[in-house]
């Protein structure tokens, strides 16, 4: 599935928080509905079966409570997402990555074949079922993990034992460290430390670029691998790096080994990341002959140190974005008709939900976490905060159906943005002052109630969070609603079919 992820290290935030942050795209013409809900550790399944593989899964009898952003529609999978867990652990999962044919050819992706024949005749082959896949991660691996590199672990072993259909990287976060894995092939994985003076662009492409098989292998202190992959390298010569000669490789580059860098990765995966990082270091040279990376670059940093500190609304600008400022804005007037759509956004119509999960270190563990949320195409949205300490999320994020409404957060959402776009300049000063007006709420909510539960005791905190978290949505409903009339006016008045002469009478 298409997405985009940033994640952004204690050291680099503007509170000291862990954050990750990642827009889920529904594939091109699909438009799946999410919602926003609590999961109770009585509703989490024992025993698991994947709607896409078949696999099914034994789970662990002791599930904690966690946050979702599922699919609202059912009948394939559940789709979580990204969550944090009771013990302000959070996950993202995932960002679709790519791969290359030595990989696939030296380790297939384990993908589901149907039965072949009738059952009791000759030539009767059974079903096989394949992998796990995003639609399962989440839901197999957040209930159960105590850390970030606890969750790094689990995920590992599961894709050692039943592997996967898919290429994919997965965040896992805790107030303390931020770990990103990848995975290579249907059973191999590597996951490396996101520094903590650092940030993190990932644009649907195997993105690690530098990577310690000797701190894998031995401390594992900022890098994790499945357990042979030194040996299944050798094996299938999947190491570049000039300087191996045969010997167990040391720090070398997996964007090489295990990637990609194909004609469309340059116009759909290299610019995300060069349009990121322009904004978070902009006095790098981005454009002109002197530019040390162009949309197109293979080259452009995993990781970079940021040129201050970063914040929420940083995430939330970057991942809306459109190239804003550059001859590639597909609302921009630079460069021409053929420039302006050469390269796939960021913020794209195909957006359905962006989750920010942030851990807060200096808020006590009990209103430590918050997810903030968005729906639908980011340049026309507002990114709000919920506590996670939870067992119940506002109606408002979690009542979204395969039925259009504006009663929905969801739907409306799509609403605004489908009529804003048709007149993006005349309804951007409305849009921009809904963006504002809700993060500035959100930001006090926030104040307000950590404030409010350092003076009660800690068995009242999670009324007042959920109170706390109503108290936003309804001002949501009424910001997002406001909005909705502005833009349905404008676009209104621009209709081809308008005319200057009124009628006198009614």
């Amino acid at each position: 599935m298409p997405c985009t992820t940033i994640l952004i290290g204690k050291g680099a935030s503007y509170d000291g928080s862990t954050i990750v942050a990642r827009n889920e795209d529904s594939p091109n013409g699909m438009f799946q509905p999410k919602r926003l809900c609590v999961v109770a550790p009585e509703e989490q399944p024992r025993v698991y079966t994947a709607t896409t593989s078949k696999l099914t899964i034994e789970l662990p009898d002791n599930p904690m409570r966690y946050t979702a952003v599922p699919d609202a529609v059912s009948g394939h999978g559940p789709w979580a997402e990204a969550g944090v867990n009771a013990l302000n652990v959070a996950m993202s999962a995932t960002e679709t990555i790519t791969s290359n044919p030595r990989v696939l050819g030296a380790d297939p992706l384990v993908e589901y074949r149907p039965a072949r024949g009738v059952e009791g005749e000759p030539g009767y082959v059974p079903e096989q079922p394949g992998g796990i896949g995003e639609e399962d991660m989440v839901t197999l691996v957040l209930p159960y993990i105590t850390s970030a590199r606890d969750g790094v672990r689990r995920l590992g072993a599961l894709l050692e034992r039943y592997g996967t259909y898919e290429m994919n990287g997965i965040a896992f976060s805790d107030v303390d460290e931020i770990w990103w894995l990848e995975t290579i092939g249907g059973h191999h994985w590597i996951a490396k430390r996101v520094p903590d003076n650092a940030y993190v662009t990932m644009p649907n492409q195997l993105g690690i670029d530098q990577f310690d098989l000797a701190d894998a292998e031995g401390a594992q202190v900022d890098h994790m691998a499945s357990t042979d992959l030194s040996a299944w390298m050798r094996e299938h010569h999947l190491d570049l790096s000039l300087s191996c000669d045969g010997a167990a490789p040391g720090v070398f580059n997996p964007r090489e080994a295990f990637g990609s860098h194909s004609d469309s990765d340059h116009v759909y995966n290299t610019p995300r990341a060069w349009y990121m990082q322009r904004c978070l270091n902009p006095h790098d040279e981005w454009d002109g002959p002197a530019a040390r990376y162009t949309p197109e670059s293979d080259d452009i940093p995993w990781a970079r140190v940021p040129e201050r500190k970063l914040t929420i609304e940083d995430v939330k600008d970057v991942l809306s974005s459109h190239y804003q400022g550059t001859p590639f804005d597909p609302y921009g007037t630079l460069g021409t008709q053929q420039s302006r759509s050469r390269y796939r956004t960021i913020g794209i119509n195909r957006n359905g939900q962006l989750a920010v999960l942030q851990l807060r270190p200096y808020a006590p563990e009990a209103w430590r976490a918050v997810q903030w949320v968005a729906f639908g195409s980011n340049p026309f949205n507002a990114l709000v905060p919920f506590y996670t300490s939870v067992d119940a999320l506002p109606e408002y994020l979690g009542n979204t159906t395969s039925r259009v409404t504006s009663e929905s957060f969801y739907w409306a959402n799509r609403l605004i943005a489908a009529l804003a776009d048709a007149r993006f300049h005349e309804n951007s000063a409305a849009i921009e002052g809904y963006r504002q007006e809700m993060a500035a709420l959100g930001h006090a909510m926030l104040h307000r109630t950590d404030a409010a539960a350092a003076k009660i005791a800690v068995d009242e905190v999670p009324a007042l969070l959920e109170r706390a978290n109503d108290d936003l949505a309804s001002e949501l409903k009424r910001a997002t609603e406001e909005l909705l009339g502005k833009v349905l006016y404008t676009t209104s008045c621009a209709m081809r079919n308008a005319f200057s002469m009124s009628d006198n009478e009614r």
